[in-house]
């Protein structure tokens, strides 16, 4: 064996006194050797550069590094940038940074970034483009790419044009290991689309906009769409469990409990940066990872030990209504605020918020009074901390301001409701007493449109209020409260339903709210708005003693109580139904009709769906076993104007007209298919009968029997009653009654 290189040492050879190929240094190699991976990995290539001179370049490089140095540190002399034979810079640049963490910060936030009006960089890693060349994905001549021919693909909105023209919507039902797609039929038997078996592994999900249904799978996440039902997209997230998408369909967060694990030989689609993640945020439009992130650890105690989990928030990244933000909560410490698409920390730095504990976004982009500039809002609470009071904040994005404040005292918990269009935000807050022995609710209402955000406090509620929740594009709002402790319980406690609206204002103004009238000794326990707003649903869910559906109408066009003459209400009951077991509940896009289901995932007793239109009158019911999962496919927002929206509520009664002659015209032309139908099963009788006679003559006459017996058995019983031969006449008197009057005689 070769002497080793501590062993030359020691024995302080010269170079001239042993041969270097008879040396073994391969613990050297193994201690010394830089790895591709580890050596190159704080360097980056610049690609999308000016085409400049010798003398241009100090001048390029300059501005250049003030775009650089925001995402990390570099300078001058770690900036190399190749030049060709004709003397000009070849438009790309080498870029060394500090660190392996700022080169990959680089990657994420510069990428795509423009650096003037006409050039737009591209940043990727050193270490991907040598990989990629070394795996064969690049040649070394460069050969011109092929333009594939045209294909036109699908329109994904195809949904939205019925052929039958009566503007159905669609649904998906998972029961068994099935998935299927229907058009609602109302009575009559839904109308199947598509039925594919193991189209999921776990549920489906619609995406916002009902553009893509969703299925998840242990690879990962796909989207199915078109007439056809073909595959979209595919995010390759192993051992997904959760999806949720960006509100107008732009970006889709994944999340799995395993943190992704990069094999050895590499990931389709991604890197070693999301190695150990749980997060991954994904264009839709690319099918690229924009970035991914880890599972949050539980924050430390103020003595420093760790806190007990708190309840797993889903979805962690919410979004503004416009997908340019989205912002994840940092619990107890603050609120990180990313830009799209790049993913880049808003002005580099947290919103630092102690003791925050939840935070959402304005589901609209709300146009404040006063207020031109651009901007998203979102809200948040933070908890009494010492003597610091609870607080709860309105905060306008990308400006970071607080536009509003409230300060509250012995609050035991907050939660969030925002008003559809972003034009009230309710904030319901649970009191303690001193004691902390008993609870109660108040509801502070921000104004959010008005000049300089009022709140407005309702404190009639003297119960807790377990459930809320607003009229979608509209004023009123429902709750539920009870005066019984929160919490699992055997027996469900009893609960009252109240109903608020706003009293009559001048102009377009809202007046203050105010309670409408309050149900007492109900057992419902959730809220189900008609996204078109007016009707509700009032349920008893997940109750194995009751399962009532309320449905009330908050405008009813009858003759108004005088208690009520000021609000801008007229509150009816209209229809009560029950399902048993009834485990969700739903209305359709169009706002028409509500369905109801017991899914197996819950319980496994008298499992499928019951469909009611919005009055409560039941439709249809239908009963399947291993029934999981209903979910109506949403619309886009219509693009009509306000102005025409106006011009066709106007007009309603006639087109009213044309749609109850339509559906007289359709009723009439199913009883006339009724009949049409009965007609051809009576001939198809007609045709078999004939043929059955002319088998049997033939067979008869085979064996020799008489063609028509019943015409020989007459003649045998006529030859009994004469024997002679002679003919009989018999005489047969029937007498009928014409008339038949009754007259007294003294």
């Amino acid at each position: 064996m070769a002497p080793s290189y501590e062993t030359l040492r020691d024995e302080n050879l010269d170079e001239e006194d042993f041969d270097y190929d008879e040396v073994d240094v391969s613990d050297l190699k193994e201690k010394y050797e830089v790895q591709l991976e580890q050596g190159y990995d704080t360097f980056v290539v610049i690609d999308g550069l000016p085409e400049v001179t010798e003398e241009q370049k100090p001048k390029l490089v300059k501005f250049l590094l003030k775009k650089l140095n925001t995402v990390g540190k570099t300078s001058e002399d770690a900036i190399f940038m190749p030049f060709g034979d004709h003397g000009k810079s070849l438009r790309f640049a080498f870029v060394e940074y500090s660190s392996p963490a700022e080169a990959a910060a680089a990657v994420r936030q510069l990428d795509y970034s423009p650096l003037d009006k006409k050039h737009t960089l591209r940043v990727n890693k050193l270490t991907d483009i040598d990989r990629y060349g070394r795996e064969g994905r690049i040649d070394e001549e460069y050969t011109p790419p092929t333009i594939e021919p045209f294909q036109e693909k699908e329109h994904l909105r195809s949904f939205m044009a019925d052929p039958s023209g009566r503007g159905r919507d669609q649904f998906v039902m998972y029961r068994g290991d099935t998935v299927g797609v229907f058009w609602n039929n109302e009575k009559d038997q839904p109308e199947n689309i598509v039925d594919r078996p193991h189209w999921t592994e776990t549920f489906v999900q619609w995406s916002p906009l009902g553009t893509y249904l969703t299925s998840v799978h242990q690879q990962g996440v796909q989207l199915w769409g078109g007439a056809s039902w073909t595959r979209i997209r595919r995010f390759a997230h192993p051992f997904v469990n959760l999806v949720a998408f960006s509100p107008n369909e732009n970006y889709l967060v994944t999340w799995s409990n395993r943190p992704i694990s990069i094999p050895d030989e590499g990931h389709p689609q991604l890197s070693i940066d999301d190695d150990g993640k749980n997060y991954v945020i994904w264009d839709i439009e690319t099918g690229k990872p924009i970035r991914s992130f880890a599972q949050q650890d539980t924050p430390a105690g103020p003595d420093g030990e760790a806190k007990k989990p708190a309840k797993f928030p889903w979805p962690a990244f919410k979004w503004s209504a416009d997908d340019k933000y989205v912002a994840r909560l940092n619990q107890g410490t603050s609120i990180s605020v990313y830009e799209l698409p790049r993913m880049n920390l808003l002005d580099k730095t947290t919103v630092k918020l102690d003791g925050v504990v939840d935070f959402d976004w304005a589901p609209a982009t709300v146009k404040r009074e006063g207020v031109k500039e651009y901007e998203q809002l979102f809200c948040f609470w933070t908890p009494e901390i010492g003597s610091n009071p609870a607080r709860v904040g309105l905060m306008s994005i990308p400006s970071k301001q607080v536009v509003r404040s409230l300060n509250l005292f012995s609050v035991s918990d907050a939660k969030l409701h925002w008003q559809s269009e972003g034009a009230y935000l309710c904030v319901k807050v649970d009191r303690h007493s001193k004691s902390k022995k008993s609870q109660a609710t108040t509801l502070e209402i921000f104004r959010i449109k008005e000049k300089g955000v009022p709140v407005e406090v309702v404190d009639t509620i003297k119960d807790t209020v377990i459930n809320f929740a607003w009229e979608p594009k509209g004023d009123r709002f429902v709750t539920i409260t009870t005066t019984e402790p929160v919490g699992a319980t055997a027996v469900p406690p009893k609960t009252s339903v109240a109903f608020f609206c706003p009293e009559k204002a001048k102009g377009n103004a809202v007046g203050n709210f105010k309670h409408l009238r309050t149900l007492e000794k109900k057992n419902s326990n959730a809220i189900y708005w008609s996204p078109k707003g007016r009707f509700v649903v009032v349920a008893t869910v997940h109750n194995t003693q009751s399962s009532d559906l309320d449905f009330y109408d908050l405008d009813f066009e009858g003759e108004k109580p005088e208690s009520d003459k000021d609000l801008t209400a007229n509150l009816q009951l209209m229809n009560t139904a029950d399902h048993y077991g009834v485990t969700d509940v739903e209305w359709d896009p169009s706002g028409r009709y509500v369905a109801t289901w017991a899914s197996a995932w819950k319980h496994a007793m008298e499992n499928g769906y019951h469909i009611y239109d919005f009055r409560g009158e039941q439709l249809r019911e239908e009963p399947i076993e291993k029934f999981k999962q209903w979910a109506w496919r949403p619309r886009p927002a219509t693009l009509l104007s306000k102005e025409e929206q106006k011009q066709i509520r106007k007009n309603l009664r006639e087109y009213s007209r044309i749609f109850e002659q339509e559906d007289a015209e359709r009723i009439s032309s199913a009883d006339v298919a009724v009949v049409q139908e009965r007609r051809r099963l009576l001939e198809d009788w007609y045709n078999w009968r004939e043929v059955v006679e002319e088998e049997v003559a033939e067979e008869r006459a085979e064996l020799g029997l008489p063609a028509d017996p019943v015409e020989e058995l007459l003649k045998a019983k006529t030859a009994e009653v004469a024997p002679n031969g002679e003919e009989q006449v018999i005489e047969e008197i029937m007498e009928e009654v014409l008339e038949e009057t009754e007259e007294i005689v003294n």
